[in-house]
């Protein structure tokens, strides 16, 4: 740990729901940091499952340990974060999940990138230890995007599973919006807030979470679904990121657009050949457009890489469902949505 690192204080600001089986291994990775934060938040968001008790205990048996404990009727997780921040003492914010767990250089590796005066927020990663077909296919999309944050010397986008802020900017440029409802995207609006001021984020691949990806097929879609709705949301903030950020591939865009339109190209049934034949052209488009990724995958995890076009299609019909049931609820246009 450099002289850089010891001056700035941290906080990690943690927010809890019903999270009461994953608090004590969250905790105990935390404790074994090589850089020990200058203080933990648990922020409970209105907990049923004994989530306060569990961390007050853990509490009472590590003393010695910079843990704090606060307290709010549920209210969401960007509400939350907002509320540790608002308490912290540290320079440094530092969020992560409460169903994630920290690799040990996982602080030190956040608080690195911030020697460098003009770096305002950090972006570290997700790895996964799971053994599952599908959890391990979303681990290697995700490992996919992370190649391209790489490729670039700042971000536009930093996820709050492994997220770190300068306290000051945080403040100044207005926290976490709490109006997205549950986990919405209330990270990616900060991130591309920050950026549209031409503040500086970066990459820090060596600070890691370890995380539970969905293990199974319909949860996976569920996720996918639930996160093209409150795009709609997002996108309606900020329109220019539908174009292109340093996250999302822009394969992944037309994929899902195609599949958007894919009822469309039912009309071609009723036309003599080869219209007919265009609902079967929006799929073989869907499946090119993700053929650079399935052949990564393949070389990554050949067992994965076998059911990955498969995948992807239902992938691109949950996102362009998602995008649906957002149009037609009015979060483009809703005044209660933002």
């Amino acid at each position: 740990m450099n002289d850089t690192q010891r001056a700035l204080k941290a906080s990690v600001i943690i927010p809890m729901y019903n999270a009461a089986s994953d608090i004590p291994n969250l905790l105990e990775a935390l404790a074994a940091q090589t850089v020990i934060p200058e203080e933990v938040i648990l922020v409970d968001d209105g907990s049923t499952d004994g989530s306060v008790d569990t961390a007050e205990e853990w509490r009472g048996n590590h003393p010695e340990y910079p843990i704090r404990i606060l307290k709010q009727e549920n209210r969401g997780p960007a509400k939350a974060r907002n509320y540790g921040a608002d308490e912290s003492i540290g320079e440094i914010l530092i969020f992560t999940d409460s169903d994630c767990l920290p690799d040990p250089g996982w602080v030190e590796g956040m608080t690195a990138p911030f020697s460098d005066p003009s770096v305002v927020g950090v972006q570290g990663v997700y790895q996964s230890r799971q053994t599952e077909a599908m959890a391990r296919f979303a681990q290697l999309e995700i490992e996919d995007r992370y190649r391209r944050m790489r490729k670039n010397p700042t971000i536009d986008f930093i996820g709050t599973y492994s997220a770190a802020y300068r306290k000051s900017v945080f403040m100044e440029q207005g926290k976490f919006d709490d109006r997205f409802p549950i986990a919405s995207g209330e990270d990616a609006d900060l991130s591309y807030r920050l950026a549209s001021k031409g503040l500086k984020m970066v990459f820090q691949p060596e600070a890691v979470v370890y995380h539970r990806h969905p293990n199974s097929l319909g949860k996976y879609l569920s996720q996918k679904f639930w996160r093209a709705y409150w795009r709609n949301l997002l996108y309606r903030r900020h329109s220019s990121r539908i174009l292109k950020d340093s996250y999302t591939p822009q394969a992944l865009k037309f994929e899902t657009l195609l599949a958007i339109l894919f009822p469309v190209s039912f009309l071609g049934l009723t036309l003599p050949f080869p219209w007919s034949y265009l609902p079967l052209a929006f799929v073989i488009g869907i499946l090119i457009l993700s053929l650079p990724f399935t052949l990564w995958v393949i070389g990554k995890d050949p067992v994965v890489g076998l059911i990955s076009p498969f995948v992807i299609l239902f992938r691109s019909f949950a996102f362009a469902l998602g995008t649906g049931r957002g149009l037609l609820k009015g979060l483009w246009v809703n005044e209660d949505y933002l």
